[in-house]
């Protein structure tokens, strides 16, 4: 099955895509990792990411298709986070899974409130050496600001302040709340709550697809 991962900033998409796509051996495309990998490539990219923009939709589209066509496993069916945000790209989406006997299965939207949301990313830390994410409420590093992984150390993001966060999350819904609508109406929707715990989270979704019968 192919699936679409969907929900605002701090709801849990990576943490939720990871262990789906192992779970059910899913290519794991994570829009968020490929736009800051594109940003590394190109001056006029990074520019717009750091103004807080995103990348327009056609040419987005054009990047993920390459990158599809390149690099994911022949037959392996695919997890997307974060993509698509828009109907446009569904929509272009849905039509290149088309020419390949495939489909999205599944839309995975985690509804969570602006507060928690708020509170969450406020908390967040970013390693300044391999850009590992942590949550100082609930997944904090073993020392205090310092890297399991590579001993770099954490920082908070500059986008990560309530007043930034409150006016990424109300552009965001603007965004993709057409799109939700549009998922909506073609079926594929299915609305989990966020704000459980990332087990219980997992034990939903799960519970969901096996009651319509979806499997890898």
């Amino acid at each position: 099955m192919n699936l679409i991962l969907l929900g605002p900033p701090g709801s849990g998409k990576g943490t939720q895509g990871k262990i789906l796509a192992k779970k059910y051996n899913l290519f794991y495309f994570e829009a968020g990792d490929f736009a800051r990998e594109l940003a590394q490539k190109d001056p006029r990219i990074k520019n717009i990411i750091e103004k807080g923009n995103l990348i327009p939709e056609k040419e987005m589209t054009q990047y993920v298709d390459k990158l599809l066509e390149e690099k994911k496993p022949a037959g392996k069916n695919i997890l997307f986070d974060g993509y698509p945000r828009f109907v446009s790209q569904y929509k272009d989406l849905a039509n290149w899974l088309s020419k390949r006997q495939a489909k999205i299965d599944k839309a995975i939207f985690l509804d969570i409130s602006d507060d928690i949301v708020v509170n969450r990313l406020s908390s967040r830390r970013i390693c300044a050496e391999c850009s590992a994410s942590y949550n100082l409420i609930t997944n904090p590093p073993l020392q205090e600001n310092k890297c399991d992984k590579c001993q770099g150390n954490l920082i908070q993001r500059s986008d990560d302040t309530p007043l930034s966060i409150k006016e990424r999350l109300a552009e965001y819904r603007i965004n993709v709340e057409p799109l939700i609508e549009y998922l909506k109406s073609q079926g594929t929707l299915l609305r989990v709550s966020g704000e459980s715990s990332i087990a219980d989270i997992t034990e939903d979704i799960i519970k969901e697809f096996d009651k319509e019968g979806l499997n890898a």
